[in-house]
């Protein structure tokens, strides 16, 4: 699965799955856009870190919630590169709570990340995509998507909401030679998992029939597989769990 010669965009690149997935894909061949909102210091060692597989590798700084963000990255992508072959929609945030608890801001701060920022991008992506015919899209969604675990109202409908965007836009851009497919991983080891009492870990753990925490390169490997023309080149509107088994 070699992407030689190919352009892809890693939303949420500094850390975690996007850092594992971008640093994969530039193991491969392929030029990665490395994105990042505002830590300038964590994307520069995250560049180096991808550069030393792809030299060509580059940072593109954007908030994915902000139209004006992204409408600057991709006119970025389309003067620089003229092409854009993979986009992977990793960003995302939380901010747990109880429903009834949850003021307005938690609400919106991840809905407008998490799936108004989706959206905003992989119109944009698409846009680039169905000029040259081609390209493969990956949504980074959530087993909080399937299991909608109390006190996420906001991080499920957000995932949820993306995966149900994800067939639609398999749909739409089928025609144009354009796959649009999901991940949905389980409980990873990122920066994410490492804030929850290690009790909270443990029962969590408890469910998982493989016994362990996920690791952000099992999720990558199973990105790039879906990017790869050769070898998923007839699989679009899948969602595929990397969760060691969690949700069965």
């Amino acid at each position: 699965m070699r992407f030689d010669g190919q352009v892809a965009l890693v939303t949420g690149a500094t850390k975690g799955i996007g850092h594992a997935v971008a640093v994969d894909l530039a193991k491969a061949g392929a030029t990665v856009l490395v994105n990042y909102r505002r830590d300038a210091e964590r994307a520069k060692q995250a560049l180096e870190a991808v550069a030393e597989h792809q030299p060509d590798a580059a940072l593109i700084q954007g908030d994915v919630a902000d139209p004006a963000d992204v409408a600057r990255m991709f006119s970025q992508i389309r003067s620089d590169y003229g092409r854009l072959d993979a986009y992977v929609n990793n960003a995302g945030v939380t901010a747990d709570g109880y429903a009834v608890m949850m003021g307005d801001s938690k609400w919106r701060s991840v809905i407008e990340t998490n799936l108004t920022g989706a959206f905003l991008c992989c119109r944009a992506a698409g846009r680039l995509m169905v000029r040259q015919k081609s390209g493969a899209i990956v949504a980074i969604a959530s087993t909080s998507g399937i299991n909608a675990p109390a006190g996420q109202a906001n991080y499920a409908a957000s995932k949820a909401g993306l995966l149900a965007m994800v067939r639609v836009l398999a749909k739409e851009l089928g025609g144009y030679g354009i796959r649009v497919n999901a991940v949905i991983p389980g409980f990873v080891d990122t920066a994410m998992t490492r804030t929850m009492p290690q009790e909270t870990l443990n029962q969590h753990l408890e469910r998982v029939p493989l016994a362990r925490i996920g690791q952000p390169e099992d999720v990558a490997s199973v990105v790039r597989f879906l990017l790869s023309v050769e070898q998923a080149g007839y699989v679009t509107g899948a969602s595929i769990v990397v969760d060691g088994g969690m949700t069965c």
